[in-house]
């Protein structure tokens, strides 16, 4: 099997869970995932097969949107609902307008500080070890961009909100933080990613509909031509294929129709594919050349 798979992942699980779960249903063995979501959120989680999990981090490295409620009054050691609340909860609770008000802080480009309880590597532990033994968490603030930022919805403690931020954003350091804004701290409850990449949460499958349909699973995936959208393509001759699968470079004389690259270097990896539209390489442009980065075969 080689392709994206789309799956809505339910509550409970972890991301690793359900790569162990298709894992056995269906026979594959090489299969990622390409943005952690808690145990706790739902929604999106592509998952890379095969030759496609070599586009993982490409996939990964996204913008995101999700939708996100915020508990107002409490801040806990988590940043979420499964975490300790910091104090009692504070009866001075803010209207909506604070809330909207307050929102604007978030949008743009700035330095956010990831949650105790987060992946990130201190010393070469997982960030959330060291919380859960009670040993010194020092992080460090990783500069993310949010693209948009509204509140969809709100209560006497709790407001919903959709977000679309850059790769490596944390959602339950924005509840974190909005609660400190408006000084009466605040914690993610809930979690809901909608949307990665050019990939809609709507064209998902949900799990257990994956792990019924076992090795038919290789019928719901997305061609690895087709899981990187955005980046241009060009289509290599018979003689550009060759040197492609070599890992050469290629230039004009070996690419079929308009040579991208001659205008000089492109923002990023350039998709090569094969005469029958499959991918066969990512390639940077360098020097009037496509230079392969990433070979699938």
């Amino acid at each position: 099997m080689d392709g994206l798979l789309l799956v809505d992942k339910p509550a409970g699980p972890t991301s690793h869970d359900v790569v162990a779960r298709l894992r056995r249903t269906s026979g594959e063995r090489s299969i990622g995932h390409t943005g952690t979501l808690d145990p706790r959120a739902t929604g999106l989680l592509p998952l890379v097969f095969g030759r496609a999990t070599r586009l993982a981090s490409l996939i990964g490295g996204t913008e995101k949107t999700y939708e996100a409620t915020v508990r107002l009054g409490v801040a806990t050691d988590t940043d979420d609902a499964d975490g300790r609340p910091l104090g009692e909860p504070s009866r001075d609770l803010p209207g909506a307008a604070d809330v909207v008000a307050a929102l604007t802080r978030f949008v743009g480009t700035y330095e956010q500080l990831p949650p105790n309880h987060s992946a990130k590597k201190v010393g070469g532990h997982r960030a959330y070890d060291l919380a859960r033994q009670a040993r010194p968490v020092t992080l460090t603030p990783a500069e993310v961009t949010v693209r948009d930022l509204e509140m969809l919805d709100a209560g006497p403690d709790w407001v919903r909100l959709r977000v679309t931020a850059s790769s490596g954003f944390y959602v339950r350091a924005l509840a974190r933080d909005l609660g400190t804004a408006l000084g009466c701290g605040g914690h993610l409850e809930a979690l809901r990613r909608v949307r990665s990449g050019g990939f809609d949460v709507a064209d998902a499958i949900g799990l257990d509909e994956a792990e019924r349909l076992g090795r038919d699973l290789e019928s719901r995936l997305v061609a690895p031509a087709a899981a990187l959208p955005d980046l241009p393509a060009v289509q290599v001759t018979e003689q550009g294929l060759k040197r492609v699968l070599h890992g050469n470079p290629v230039g004009p004389e070996q690419v079929e129709g308009r040579f991208l690259p001659t205008a000089g270097t492109t923002r990023g990896p350039v998709r090569v594919l094969a005469a029958d539209g499959r991918l066969v390489a990512l390639a940077h442009s360098r020097g009037g050349a496509l230079h392969p980065v990433v070979v699938l075969g």
